[in-house]
């Protein structure tokens, strides 16, 4: 027997007044806040606005409408086994990808070997390591055929089988990660198959053009199989860093939609742009990584202590950003179900104490006027990371510290900082899924966004322990001790947490704030 969890497809019809296609059609443009790495999901690192552009592009076997709920995508249905370890996909009939060809339960499994492909070096392979040998095989310790994941009855089915249950496994599969790959073009072009003369795609959108560091350009796919419900003829995707000229722009008519306005303009954006001007909760962190590989001064625990205790997060929340951002002591962001966050130990001692304790540290670690400390600071492009990194330069400066700060655009920083290229870099985490294991195992050693390269066996074998633990009572203890380790390590100085920040054209319909805020054009429309 199994538990059935069978969702079909006339859950749709629950969402389809979402859709409604109006009268005239338009192109949706959007300012995103980085250029995409790569239409090949193994080559992206993470970056929200990478998931932006995938989401539209593809389609995994479920899909989220506005809110965040889950509904069915390629599969229409699928049921668990009794022990929770062996979940069955049932194919929908008559998907396509947007050049014609069936897309079937073997795109799935070539996608997902694709990924987890040593060769491919993708930097989020751990977010399928649930499977049962997954990071074995992406590890090269088996081979890629090894992967629990089997194509059945000529691709009309496809078979899961995963290491432990994992309560979020079904909202991985609605991550870009676990988006099928086009085997047919992937085998027939090698790695060209991203090329815009070769390309197709599963979702409600396929790309027509690409002008790097500028705009990618979709258009609605004609294949698609819910085609006559996606409201718009397209959407185009325009690089737009500079948060103030996107601003601009957006309020020209150039942009309906801008992600992630600057901090420092949340008031006047509400006084001047009410309607369009939205604010809301979100599970995300905004954290600084201490890179500990052997020979960096950070690699020394009193350093990075130190550095901790003198950061002041409720000056950087409440001054610095103008209360668009909540203060972090922990790693862990408020609001995750079925979890309580621990924070760092010396949350809420006095300032003064806390310096006094950071300067005996420095001194104890062979800094001081004399020989002072001097580290590089990497961020990303914008001015609110400018405007933070300068702040916490200054908080350093009374312990010795000279801080050299250092910015480029988000590409070539995560590429610099994935190569260890830093003794200090600001970095972000927004949930693929709503649990404490999705932030917790950025600090797995060896993980692919493990950017500081901490490492702890006892913090790994809580991480182990709880993977494979089906009590959800216990399961949530072993993931808080986890979190208590790596603060008590000072393994990243956590400094905020997010809230979503977005300008959104009121015209706009299908557009809802969510904590993980995501926004499938899909079900986006202009009112008539």
């Amino acid at each position: 027997m199994k538990n059935s969890v069978r969702l079909m497809v006339a859950t749709l019809t629950m969402t389809s007044a979402l859709a409604t296609t109006p009268a005239l059609a338009r192109t949706l443009n959007i300012g995103a806040i980085g250029e995409l790495a790569s239409f090949d999901t193994s080559q992206v690192s993470g970056g929200t606005w990478e998931s932006d552009i995938l989401m539209d592009v593809y389609e995994g076997l479920v899909k989220e409408n506005p809110s965040g709920k889950l509904l069915p995508g390629m599969a229409t249905s699928w049921e668990t086994s009794d022990d929770g370890l062996t979940w069955t996909f049932h194919m929908r009939d008559g998907a396509k990808w947007s050049d014609g060809t069936p897309v079937t339960a073997d795109d799935f499994v070539f996608g997902w070997r694709h990924l987890l492909n040593p060769a491919n070096a993708s930097k989020y392979a751990y977010n399928l390591y649930p499977i049962k040998n997954a990071e074995a095989v992406s590890t090269g310790k088996q081979p890629l055929d090894a992967l629990g994941v089997a194509s059945r009855d000529n691709g009309k089915t496809l078979e899961v089988t995963l290491n432990q249950p994992t309560p979020y496994f079904l909202q991985l599969m609605a991550h870009y990660t676990a988006f099928p790959q086009p085997k047919h073009l992937v085998e027939k072009y090698g790695k060209d198959w991203t090329g815009m003369e070769h390309i197709a795609t599963n979702g409600a959108f396929h790309p027509v053009q690409w002008v790097s560091q500028s705009r990618i350009t979709t258009e609605k796919n004609p294949a698609y199989y819910d085609v006559s419900q996606v409201a718009l003829d397209g959407v185009n995707y325009f690089t737009s860093e500079d948060r103030n000229a996107g601003i601009s722009r957006f309020r020209s008519g150039q942009f309906d939609v801008l992600r992630e306005y600057p901090s420092n303009r949340y008031q006047w954006l509400k006084e001047n742009l009410p309607d369009a001007t939205h604010m809301s909760p979100m599970l995300g962190n905004y954290y600084y990584v201490f890179n500990q590989r052997k020979g960096e001064p950070t690699a020394d625990p009193r350093v990075r202590e130190a550095l901790n205790l003198a950061i002041r997060r409720d000056v950087l929340a409440k001054q610095i950003m103008g209360g668009t951002f909540l203060p972090a002591y922990a790693f862990v962001p408020p609001g995750v179900n079925n979890y309580t966050r621990q924070p760092l130990a010396f949350k809420g001692e006095p300032m003064a104490e806390r310096m006094k304790r950071a300067r005996a540290l420095m001194k104890d670690a062979g800094y001081g006027p004399d020989h002072p400390l001097t580290l590089n600071l990497r961020y990303n492009s914008s001015d609110e990371h400018k405007k933070i990194a300068i702040a916490v330069a200054a908080m350093w400066k009374p312990l010795g510290v000279k801080t050299q700060l250092q910015q480029a655009e988000a590409t070539v920083h995560y590429q610099a900082i994935a190569e260890g290229d830093f003794n200090v870099a600001r970095a972000a985490w927004i949930a693929d899924y709503d649990d404490a294991e999705n932030f917790l195992s950025l600090l797995s050693t060896g993980a692919g966004n493990n950017y500081g390269a901490y490492s702890s066996p006892a913090f790994d074998a809580d991480m182990k322990k709880a993977a494979n633990t089906a009590d959800p009572a216990a399961r949530e203890k072993l993931l808080e001790h986890a979190e208590a380790i790596a603060m008590q390590d000072n393994a990243v100085a956590p400094l905020l947490f997010y809230v979503t920040r977005n300008l959104v054209n009121p015209d706009l319909e299908g557009w809802e704030d969510n904590v993980k805020d995501n926004h499938p054009s899909r079900w986006v429309s202009f009112k008539e």
